[in-house]
């Protein structure tokens, strides 16, 4: 449900203002640069485990003159913020489903809120010496949907690790990513429509000002995502605004090379800034508005009826008709304003123009045009695939053969699947090309969690495992496997490694290899572990990067 602005303003300030807390919890009051806060224990893990900070302003209001604006210090309190409620998801009408449900039903464009999780610290008085690393969280969701509260994300098993967690809300839909010369002319800055990241950028901003009083260190900070959270996290390396800020990205079901026609698919997909703009002045008529200062005076409501508009970019290409894989990406993303994103991906890595720290990215098996409900017949797999590679289709069907429906099922999946791998490790090689330095360590992902197994290890699977919080996750009444927190300890092991010093590797863990040119291989994660092929054929891995060749750069 919807409720006003102005209500919720004062529901989640009503965590901002000077309300004492109650006497029965002991958690430590923590100052911030905007005033003091205080959190509750968190209730996973027998409640002693972490200690965790909800709702916590990081950014004004972006509500009446502001909407549209980046983001703004927030106001500061006096007394004890009783930072003990999630603040309100921001607008959107789209719910994820699954692993991104959450308890919270009320949205708002007030909604820059924050959340820290941390140890449960036994000596308060030392709590600023603790220099733990730090893992700041973005929500996916095609930059339309999700939000800092939901279960999947809770940082209670990351920070039995000694990791201090922050999730964030950042704007969505036509509120995070519409652009319009006349709000680019009033920037400063001839820039417009990246709000949703500027937003990203002020969390980001505050976590380094402010994390070393919840016991965080603020020169280990690593940010990552999932998703449209993925695209974030390279984002918060590929732009110039935050240079210094980040020391390392995890980018789950993330980095594709320029030419994989994934990455104009996924929300890793962005807008030149005129046709961002060109489709802001067509959206002012389609709303019958002749100026911003009237589109700001448009109701919320009114403006999430558009909130899930997709854009056209594989219309009358050979892509259109493959949607399992070649989806259109959201309308509403981000923009290559010369401000926020100077720069392509292609460009970024051949100029070495983005900060020079480790990666850890990878994908999942039953995703992108992947998936165990996969069904062909010999003849629309061979009429799709035709359409899709054109000339190289006889090569294609060589070398991915289809002389039944089973056969031809299971190829369709062999080669998005290898198409996955090839294109991130694609993508890594590309990095070291440009000019870095830094490792990247990329994965392949193949356990089909227990509360939907039947759809394999689908988009977003692995957030169970890497986040240690299966035993609290959202299903409680499913079964999981002994063997699933075989998956959970090891996967988490391998992300708190990287996120305390940007290496996967440590005790009593599989080798975790750097992804270089020498060797086509990725490591693999889940129903089986280390490094394993790109593909099963070398042909097959030459073939897709000669197809990849003949592609635009996306």
């Amino acid at each position: 449900m919807h409720i006003s602005s102005a209500l919720l303003g004062l529901a989640a300030l009503g965590a901002a203002s000077a309300i004492p807390h109650a006497a029965s919890h002991q958690s430590p009051v923590i100052n911030t640069t905007y005033g003091d806060v205080r959190g509750a224990p968190s209730p996973f893990r027998g409640g002693n485990t972490a200690t965790v900070y909800k709702g916590i302003p990081f950014a004004a209001p972006p509500t009446g003159s502001n909407r549209w604006k980046a983001p703004k210090k927030p106001r500061s309190w006096s007394g004890v913020l009783n930072a003990t409620e999630f603040g309100p998801q921001c607008a959107q009408t789209i719910s994820d489903a699954g692993i991104f449900s959450s308890g919270k039903n009320t949205t708002s464009e007030d909604c820059l809120y924050l959340n820290v999780w941390t140890p449960t610290y036994n000596d308060t008085s030392e709590i600023t010496t603790k220099n733990l690393p730090v893992f700041l969280w973005i929500y996916g969701g095609r930059f339309t949907g999700g939000s800092g509260d939901v279960i999947t994300y809770d940082g209670t098993g990351l920070a039995s690790k000694d990791i201090i967690v922050v999730t964030i809300n950042y704007r969505l839909g036509p509120f995070g990513y519409f652009a319009h010369p006349e709000l680019s002319a009033e920037s400063g800055r001839n820039s417009s429509g990246n709000y949703g990241i500027l937003d990203q950028q002020a969390a980001l901003r505050w976590v380094h000002e402010n994390i070393r009083n919840f016991g965080g260190n603020p020169d280990q900070v690593t940010v990552g995502g999932q998703s449209a959270g993925s695209a974030s996290a390279l984002d918060a390396m590929w732009s110039p605004l935050v240079k210094g800020l980040a020391h390392g990205v995890i980018a789950e079901s993330g980095a594709r090379g320029p030419h994989d026609p994934l990455t104009g698919s996924a929300a890793t997909s962005y807008r030149s800034k005129a046709a961002a703009e060109s489709h802001g002045v067509k959206f002012l008529k389609e709303l019958n508005v002749s100026s911003i200062a009237q589109l700001r005076n448009v109701s919320m409501e009114t403006l999430l009826e558009y909130d899930s508009l997709s854009d056209t970019i594989f219309e009358n290409t050979q892509f259109e008709n493959l949607t399992s894989a070649f989806m259109e990406p959201p309308m509403w993303r981000p923009n290559l304003d010369g401000y926020v994103f100077p720069h392509t991906y292609g460009e970024a890595l051949r100029l070495n123009g983005h900060s020079d720290i480790p990666v850890l990215t990878g994908n999942n098996k039953d995703e992108s045009g992947a998936s165990p409900d996969t069904s062909y017949n010999v003849s629309a797999y061979r009429t799709l695939y035709q359409e899709l590679f054109g000339d190289f289709a006889d090569e294609f069907f060589q070398l991915y053969p289809a002389n039944n429906s089973t056969q031809a099922s299971e190829n369709s999946n062999e080669f998005f699947r290898d198409l996955s791998r090839v294109g991130t490790w694609r993508w890594a090689v590309d990095w070291a090309a440009g000019g870095a330095k830094s490792n990247v360590y990329t994965y392949y992902f193949t356990r089909a969690p227990a509360e939907n197994r039947d759809k394999g290890a689908y988009h977003g699977s692995e957030i169970w495992y890497t986040f240690n919080n299966i035993p609290y996750s959202d299903y409680s009444n499913v079964t999981w496997y002994d063997y699933d927190f075989v998956v959970e300890h090891r996967m988490s092991e391998y992300w708190a490694n990287f996120i305390r010093k940007g290496d996967p590797n440590g005790d009593g863990l599989l080798k975790f290899i750097k992804t270089t040119n020498q060797t086509k291989e990725t490591m693999w994660l889940g129903n089986s572990w280390g490094a394993g092929p790109l593909s099963i054929q070398d042909k097959r891995i030459d073939f897709i990067e000669l197809w990849y060749a003949t592609l635009k750069e996306w």
